[in-house]
């Protein structure tokens, strides 16, 4: 099976894809709809005459295993849940010859979002047999990798809401956090290193390395942000009232927060951060580490199966 495109993978190759898929599938991910739907991608991957097994995933770690085990078996390693598991398996793969697959099945499906890959699962499976290769980048803190956006300060109180919560379900969750986390905020004090430079202190929300443009649900939060630029987009948001602050919010959906004089956009190659109060930094919806923390990307570290086009 091979892929038409362009000659370097920068732009999508043409390239020999393995014929052969394993999916690996968090069945709880996106509250329980992955197990759910998993007999429909099995029937259109049936239809598209792939082979393929499905490996269910015990945990991150898990899953990490699975793909190494479908890298050294030469097949595609099919990520098949959240944004976590994604990150995961493409941290397994980074900077060797495999192929990262990725069907959305978490809440906030937020990589898939950002590839154009359609967001129904049993859709998504028409770029696993047409899709071009390209080599994208990831980002890192400390030993963790991510494929989306790191975040610290207002969005650690938000992310470990919207983790803990059962009465909120689907991308509703993580404005459910965001509400909740702004109803006992308070504003911190972060320290920020920009590739070695000068130390800057902002007072106020949150610091975040974007690798892509989106987290959240579809919130975009760096809209000039590349997978393929070897670059994080650095967002940091000073302090407002409240009030100012949940009138910003709906405007993340579309990118338009970045107009606002508070909200500063830099580009950067390593950023160091620590602040004046403990936080957890999250990435992926999941928890990467504990402040002071150095952030960096990986430049197209994981071969990845796009859209054509």
């Amino acid at each position: 099976m091979t892929h038409a495109s362009s000659s370097r993978e920068g732009l999508g190759s043409r390239a020999q894809v393995p014929a052969r898929v394993s999916v690996i599938v968090n069945p709880l991910a996106g509250d329980g709809r992955t197990g759910r739907a998993l007999p429909e991608v099995e029937a259109a991957l049936a239809q598209r005459q792939l082979a393929y097994h499905v490996e269910t995933t015990s945990s991150l770690e898990h899953a990490g295993e699975l793909a190494r085990d479908a890298l050294a078996a030469g097949e595609t390693a099919v990520a098949f849940g959240g944004d976590g598991l994604i990150g995961a398996v493409a941290d397994a793969l980074k900077y060797t010859d495999g192929i990262l697959g990725v069907l959305p099945g978490g809440r906030g499906n937020d990589f898939a979002r950002m590839l154009r890959i359609p967001l129904h699962p049993g859709a998504a499976c028409e770029v696993l047999s047409s899709g071009v290769i390209r080599s994208l980048d990831l980002g890192q803190v400390g030993s963790k990798t991510f494929v989306g956006i790191a975040s610290c300060g207002f969005d650690s109180d938000a992310n470990r809401i919207a983790n803990e919560t059962r009465i909120v379900r689907g991308t509703f969750v993580y404005a459910y956090g965001a509400l909740r986390a702004l109803a006992g905020w308070r504003p911190a004090t972060f320290r920020v290193v920009i590739d070695g430079g000068e130390p800057r202190t902002v007072t106020g929300y949150s610091v975040a390395a974007a690798n892509s443009q989106v987290f959240g649900g579809g919130m975009f939060l760096a809209p000039e942000a590349s997978l393929q630029d070897g670059l994080l987009d650095v967002v940091t948001i000073s302090d407002m009232p409240r009030l100012r602050f949940l009138r910003l919010l709906p405007t993340v959906f579309k990118g338009e927060h970045v107009r606002h004089r508070v909200v500063e956009v830099r580009r950067a190659t390593r950023l160091e951060i620590s602040a004046d109060r403990p936080f957890t930094m999250y990435a992926d919806g999941e928890p990467v580490g504990e402040l002071p923390l150095t952030v960096r990307p990986l430049p197209g570290a994981v071969r990845t199966l796009v859209p054509a086009g």
